[in-house]
């Protein structure tokens, strides 16, 4: 199993992350993709991957870097640095990074939505100078993800993180070339919605699926008030084969291969 999107940069993993690492290999994953949020993390995803890829062949960890909009800054000046770091940081690693990301909208934060869209746009401009896809978060935003989309001409592709919304918008997403991140949202008995759009994935776009766990957030249902981690990807799995006519290998290979098409650039050759 790959998870594809994972923050074991983050605080809550400070403490025992290489203890995570083994805790998902035990769980079956072969790979784990750490998303960026802010320039201050950078060095922390890139000491994870070398100590994992070093000491480790039974699972490859890849990353990717961005400006998430929880973390932007109001200041111009603030966001014009942390832009700068990562176009520098992406000349001196693109071969090295999976995808741009984790960038994207909020509709609940306070940074205002001007600011958002226009990191999110320069952020979508400079995946296009670099040819790499995009993680993209979203809350309460798809139909101005799509107004950036179109402003942009972004034609790289990427994953919806987390995806919840309609069968309608998925669509959308899949015409312009993503993919839609499947998470433990679908876990839960309640999100009737999102489980009929997976349904509708599974039966007419399944090369365009792929796992997560969103770790340290996103608990499966049963496991809520703790904290998430990629060995509970097997969840998602799981919630997945009772939605679909594919049995846990067969999603499992699925998932995995969407992966590694997806994000074919910049991958750790440690195994697959």
């Amino acid at each position: 199993m790959i998870d594809s999107h994972c923050h074991l940069d983050l605080p809550a993993f400070q403490g025992d992350w290489q203890s995570v690492i083994s805790h998902a290999i035990s769980a079956g994953l072969t790979r784990i993709l750490i998303p960026g949020t802010q320039v201050s993390q950078w060095s922390t995803q890139h000491a994870i991957q070398s100590f994992a890829n070093q000491n480790t062949h039974a699972i490859s960890i890849d990353i990717a870097c961005g400006l998430h909009p929880y973390f932007l800054s109001t200041s111009e000046t603030d966001n014009a640095t942390a832009l700068s770091a990562l176009e520098r940081l992406l000349f001196q690693t693109s071969s090295e990074v999976v995808a741009v990301g984790e960038i994207g909208l909020d509709g609940h934060i306070a940074i205002p939505m001007q600011l958002q869209k226009a990191m999110f746009e320069a952020q979508l401009g400079l995946a296009s100078e670099y040819a790499l896809p995009v993680i993209l978060h979203h809350r309460k935003s798809h139909h101005l993800i799509f107004e950036s989309l179109k402003n942009t001409g972004f034609a790289e592709g990427g994953v919806i993180h987390a995806f919840s919304g309609s069968v309608e918008v998925a669509k959308a997403y899949v015409d312009k070339g993503f993919y839609i991140g499947v998470g433990g949202t679908i876990t839960y008995d309640r999100a009737k919605k999102t489980q009929e759009t997976i349904i509708y994935l599974l039966q007419h776009h399944p090369d365009r699926l792929l796992l997560e766990t969103d770790s340290p957030d996103m608990p499966m249902q049963g496991r809520q008030g703790a904290r998430n981690s990629p060995e509970y990807l097997g969840d998602v799995l799981a919630a997945l084969g009772k939605l679909g006519e594919y049995d846990g290998q067969a999603l499992n290979e699925l998932t995995t291969q969407n992966y590694l098409t997806l994000f074919h650039k910049g991958l750790f050759c440690n195994r697959q």
